[in-house]
């Protein structure tokens, strides 16, 4: 189905992507959807995906657009490009100055030169993209997975896959109804290392193991306070703002610090630590908490960020098993003295997940037992996303897991910003008898914008 296809309203004067019935979903798929997080918690639901897409070779390889294209979205774009089955074919951005210069020194590296685009519209409409990849700022996760599932366009987004609890549900319910593939740049979950502590973890060599320790800790300065300016000439402020009802723009939030600001993203549990907290869920063998505790604040600047630069969130599970996460933004001697890990503790021996991306294992005295080192990086991860677009099949990162895992990093904020404990449904991980945190499971969009269709 091409966005043509789709009877598109166009928006009154949002620069918005396309009219509320464009995203809607059946009633069916999201049944589909709650009845799969059912399963999942007593084992992972099979599926048999007929093949989405053929390389047959050079001149039939996947097309991919990418969407975003400073940080994150430029290290995709070479990363699919290494890839012999890819052919990147469009850079995405509402910055005017990033997409041009990265497209050329990619043709300058001897592959194709992609076009130029400014408006994911017009990717979206191009029937011609097999992948979109997404590495805009999380405000625009989850409704690019949406769009891209419903153009029929298999889709990589970056972490976390939504913004809000509800995204993700919509965002897994759009993968199915849809048939597509959909992926999260968790990337440690196709590290071969990675790969071989959560094996051992599993395979009883800690023993039984109930609790784990995720954290992550840098050194982050303060972002100042500002007042509101017009925006530059070389950025498309009502583009960039996409589904986000509209605010007027400021020098210190483009093109990162959006993330402290809840409007657009996720403080630091949302940035950084969904990659520890995939980690302990995948080790643990959970999927959704039956409690969810956090505390912190802002303590180190008085300035324009919102998020909590100190924090720490501890998680409940049916079966007896418990995770926490440590968030130090402003200080970065984290547990272990590193800046990143997670840490299984079993009655026999503990295990940690490295920031190195190896793992360690260690008797209970801490007297080391055995270790092991692996290379990381993005291309195992998209290797492994498009095998499962050729073939057909979830891949390690499949929606449903990294909409599990996000969800933790969003109710840990939802608990933060209101009565810091809250009690969730095992089988779905709903807030329950909160009404104030409840409110904060969704959020509202500008006209054009609403997915929830």
């Amino acid at each position: 189905m091409t966005q043509r296809q789709m009877g598109r309203e166009q928006p009154r004067d949002t620069g918005a992507a396309g009219g509320q019935g464009d995203l809607r979903l059946s009633r069916r798929a999201l049944m589909e959807v709650a009845a799969a997080a059912t399963a999942a918690t007593a084992g992972r639901v099979a599926f048999a995906q007929q093949p989405a897409a053929a390389a047959a070779g050079p001149n039939d390889r996947i097309r991919v657009a990418i969407m975003g294209v400073n940080g994150r979205g430029a290290a995709l774009a070479r990363g699919f490009a290494a890839d012999p089955r890819a052919e990147v074919v469009t850079l995405c951005d509402v910055d005017q100055r990033v997409a041009g210069p990265l497209a050329e020194s990619m043709g300058k590296d001897g592959g194709r030169t992609p076009q130029v685009e400014g408006d994911i519209r017009r990717v979206l409409d191009d029937a011609a993209v097999d992948v979109l990849a997404v590495a805009a700022p999380n405000h625009w996760h989850a409704p690019a997975t949406i769009l891209g599932c419903r153009t029929g366009k298999h889709v990589y987004v970056e972490k976390p896959c939504s913004h809000t609890a509800e995204e993700g549900e919509l965002a897994e319910a759009a993968a199915r109804e849809h048939n597509r593939v959909v992926t999260m740049g968790t990337q440690r979950r196709s590290w071969p290392a990675i790969q071989a502590g959560i094996a051992k973890v599993h395979d009883g060599t800690l023993g039984e193991v109930r609790f784990c320790r995720s954290w992550y800790a840098a050194r982050r300065g303060s972002i100042g306070t500002v007042q509101p300016s017009p925006p530059p000439e070389w950025l498309d402020w009502t583009l960039w703002q996409g589904p986000a009802p509209e605010q007027p723009f400021k020098s210190n939030i483009v093109h990162y610090n959006w993330h402290w600001h809840w409007h657009w993203g996720n403080g630091e549990l949302g940035n950084n630590g969904v990659h520890g907290l995939d980690l302990a869920r995948w080790g643990l063998a959970v999927d959704f908490p039956l409690t969810v505790t956090a505390g912190g604040g802002r303590f180190y600047f008085e300035d324009d960020q919102e998020t909590p630069d100190t924090m720490n969130v501890a998680y409940t599970f049916p079966g007896g098993k418990m995770i926490t996460w440590e968030g130090l933004s402003c200080t970065p001697d984290g547990v272990d003295h590193t800046g990143f890990g997670t840490w299984f503790i079993g009655t026999e021996a503990s295990l940690v997940l490295t920031s190195r991306g190896g793992w360690r294992l260690t008797d209970p005295k801490g007297n080391l037992i055995d270790e092991g080192e692996g290379t990381g990086g993005d291309g195992v991860h998209i290797g492994n996303f498009l095998d499962c677009v050729i073939d057909g099949g979830r891949p390690n990162a499949d929606i449903a897991e990294a909409h599990r895992s996000t969800l933790l990093c969003h109710l840990g904020n939802i608990a933060y910003r209101t009565s810091g404990s809250l009690a969730t449904r095992a089988e779905d991980g709903h807030i329950v008898g909160n009404a104030a945190a409840e409110a904060l499971w969704g959020r509202e969009y500008r006209d054009g914008w609403n997915i929830r269709g």
